[in-house]
């Protein structure tokens, strides 16, 4: 309790999740739109989307206002009438335990039946073996989360989905960048998600990406993104193919305000994109720096003296070109009893420290106020990350020697608290 308090009140941190993450040039390209009076989506969420697609691979990529909604999206879509092989009431999902709300949430508000998966603590990801043995005639989904720039097996998963007609999606928001086999992860599913939230790969304070490679599923998700409308086409050259349709079909409507199916409001705005854009261009470069700084961090700490093993750093899963978002640290086991006195000692040093992700998602109270573990069935991977585990960030640019020092001299003062 006393680490939750702290955190409330302390607004400056020596090293933070992420450090100057806006740059100079990022604030003048939202400038330009601010000036441009063009503030709602138009012609710079357009070209991100294009250079997004182009750049990942696929053929289809809509920009929308978080993560949070990409997820929200992929779900309702997959669950869309107009979609041959859809989700239904009460389908189950097979979903890792470790995971965000937001993974997690869309299930439940359709109405379908999550089935929880523990992870590989090697990893971090879902366990493959326990996920193929949870496969059932009554799974329609498998919704992947691939977590700090690692990934599970995909092609494998993947080539069971498809022999199931199972539709799998890639939560993706903590791995832009990263590739398995030189193929992007994010792209392996029917679709793939993308956050571009504050500590993420690239920022736009808040946005988020969803892409796909069927025509039909980007249809519906261009509607589902604004109202179920097909208006706002105008900065698509190509038109949809049901805009003409349904022009047709219903000639006494106006064919700039026809709906064609149920929606929400998920449209970013064009200040968000321009700031996206410009970062997504240096994407390279700032994985690079991620990679860089966490090589310099685990080589300062076991160099030193101090380094007894007192802790385990997450390392690549197997053909994995990682794009680390931040760092995961699991703490020795002898030192159980005392994570979170040493997290309130790194928080007091000036360290901002988090969860990994948001631990064993069973344990969180929502999960008992929907009763989405009947069971009780325990999950002993996750629970041991969530006991043992943290992370702290990695920035976008070269960390100061006054900051490894920070880490090494605090961390490796956890036998002496």
């Amino acid at each position: 309790m006393s680490l939750f308090k702290k955190t409330l009140i302390k607004k400056n941190y020596k090293y933070k999740l992420l450090d100057d993450g806006i740059s100079k040039e990022d604030i003048s390209k939202a400038k330009n739109v601010l000036n441009s009076k063009q503030i709602t989506m138009a012609s710079q969420t357009r070209k991100f989307e294009e250079t997004f697609a182009k750049k990942m691979g696929v053929k289809h990529a809509l920009m929308v206002n978080s993560g949070s909604s990409a997820n929200l999206l992929a779900i309702f879509a997959a669950g869309n009438p107009l979609r041959k092989n859809k989700l239904k009431k009460g389908d189950e999902v097979i979903i890792p335990v470790l995971c965000w709300s937001t993974s997690l949430w869309p299930l439940v508000q359709f109405g379908l039946k999550p089935v929880f998966i523990d992870i590989d603590p090697n990893t971090l990801n879902v366990n493959e073996d326990d996920l193929i043995k949870k496969i059932n005639s009554r799974t329609k989904c498998i919704f992947l989360v691939n977590v700090h720039g690692n990934s599970c097996d995909l092609f494998k998963i993947r080539k069971i989905a498809k022999k199931k007609k199972i539709i799998l999606i890639e939560d993706n928001c903590e791995s832009l960048g990263s590739k398995l086999k030189n193929k992007h992860l994010g792209t392996f599913g029917d679709f793939g998600t993308f956050s571009f939230f504050y500590s993420h790969q690239i920022t736009s304070g808040e946005g988020g990406m969803i892409v796909c490679n069927n025509d039909n599923d980007y249809e519906i998700l261009f509607a589902l993104r604004s109202h179920g409308w097909l208006g706002g086409t105008r900065f698509y050259p190509r038109r949809l193919k049901s805009y003409n349709y349904y022009a047709k079909k219903y000639p006494s409507l106006d064919p700039r305000y026809i709906f064609v199916n149920s929606g929400f409001n998920l449209r970013p705005t064009d200040i968000q994109a321009a700031i996206g854009l410009n970062q997504f261009k240096r994407l390279n470069k700032l994985i690079l720096n991620r990679k860089q700084n966490r090589k310099l961090i685990i080589e300062t700490l076991k160099k030193d003296r101090r380094w007894e093993n007192q802790f385990q750093f997450i390392e690549p899963s197997k053909n994995i070109n990682p794009s680390w978002m931040g760092l995961p640290i699991i703490i020795a086991k002898k030192y159980k009893k005392q994570k979170m006195k040493f997290l309130s000692y790194l928080d007091a040093k000036g360290i901002e420290t988090r969860p990994i992700i948001s631990g064993a998602f069973t344990n969180q109270p929502a999960t008992k106020l929907y009763n989405l573990n009947p069971t009780k069935r325990k999950f002993n991977s996750a629970q041991s990350v969530q006991e043992l585990g943290f992370l702290i960030g990695l920035h976008q640019n070269k960390i100061s020697k006054d900051n490894l020092n920070l880490i090494k001299d605090s961390f490796l003062n956890i036998e002496k608290i």
